[in-house]
């Protein structure tokens, strides 16, 4: 990778502060039960975990935000919650960040996305969700197209967070096409491997290794396999950009004029990966939204993962942190 401006880069985390996101996608609770093991069951070979206690955070599209938050940009965020408790969580939460949930709509049908998590001794140990994966009703996309349309004009950028859970469907993705139309925004997409067709002209997309490998029906095992995947899926998909993330091979980011950058991982443990993909894409968008090129963004994105995987439990990267952590770097 080409030398990196520290000053640039500076200067490019500073201006997250000024830009403002909007987030569309799949939005979830991740539930924490915390606790340890002393024991194994005597009715099945299973661990005994000893509940000390309990926590949430914002999952999905909403750790995006999250993150997105704690980086310094102002946020807007388009999904659905269920007629619940955990939606009600979820708004709250959101409000008390000062996210600006009126792109959220509201489903009896369609519950909130729960991902609840037993920890023990920082390991996982078991987890269990509770979903609907329906599609959503037509008044529901119509309100969230009529958000978009409302919001555009503000927009630094979008990002696409699809875990497929129903929310980004291809009527949606050709209706949010029409009406940023001409716009110039850029579109960021974390994919989801059985809606890959549906990401056509974007400005990034970011699968991790696995998916590339689903995706292009390629086993990959070394960095050729990797080359001509991300080739095969820049010629197949019309983006700007891809970022395949690597885990501890770090990731590697093609762009249109046919260069290939690789980027090492700096992360020294990796305690979870719990939102490490959420942390990636919120990185690298804000970069490319704040005027840094896309080799620098994609460094800067790795910076952020690195310092996520160090932590058990979906956690957001501070912006004081990802400065530090740059000058850390530099000044190997």
């Amino acid at each position: 990778m080409r030398e990196l401006d520290p000053e640039q880069l500076h200067q490019g985390i500073e201006n997250f502060r000024s830009t403002s996101i909007l987030v569309i996608g799949d939005i979830m609770l991740d539930r924490f039960i915390w606790g340890k093991v002393s024991r194994i069951s005597p009715e099945a070979p299973v661990p005994v975990v000893e509940v000390e206690h309990e926590s949430t955070m914002l999952g999905g599209a909403a750790n995006v935000v999250n993150t997105l938050i704690s980086l310094g940009s102002n946020v807007l965020l388009c999904g659905v919650v269920g007629d619940d408790r955990p939606g009600e969580e979820v708004l709250r939460k959101l409000e008390d960040m000062g996210v600006d949930i009126g792109g959220i709509a509201i489903e009896s049908a369609k519950p909130t996305s729960v991902k609840t998590r037993i920890v023990a001794h920082a390991q996982q140990v078991v987890r269990y969700d509770r979903e609907k994966r329906i599609p959503l009703k037509p008044a529901t996309i119509k309100y969230i197209l009529d958000f978009i349309r409302a919001k555009k004009d503000h927009m630094s950028a979008m990002i696409l967070s699809d875990y497929g859970k129903g929310v980004l469907s291809r009527k949606l993705m050709h209706g949010i096409a029409e009406a940023i139309a001409g716009s110039n925004i850029p579109v960021a997409v974390d994919p989801n491997v059985k809606n890959f067709s549906l990401y056509k002209d974007v400005t990034v997309i970011t699968p991790n290794n696995t998916q590339a490998g689903e995706i292009t029906g390629m086993d990959i095992k070394d960095e050729n396999d990797l080359v001509k995947a991300g080739k095969r899926l820049m010629n197949r998909d019309r983006c700007k950009s891809l970022l395949i993330t690597r885990g501890e091979e770090g990731m590697t980011l093609f762009e249109e004029n046919g260069e290939i950058t690789q980027i090492k991982s700096i992360a020294k443990k990796v305690y979870d990966v719990t939102g490490a993909g959420d942390t990636v894409i919120a990185a690298f968008t804000l970069g490319i939204a704040s005027g840094l090129d896309m080799k620098s963004a994609a460094f800067l994105s790795n910076l952020a993962a690195g310092i996520v995987v160090g932590e058990v439990g979906t956690s957001a990267v501070k912006i004081d942190v990802l400065k530090r952590a740059v000058d850390s770097y530099l000044s190997r």
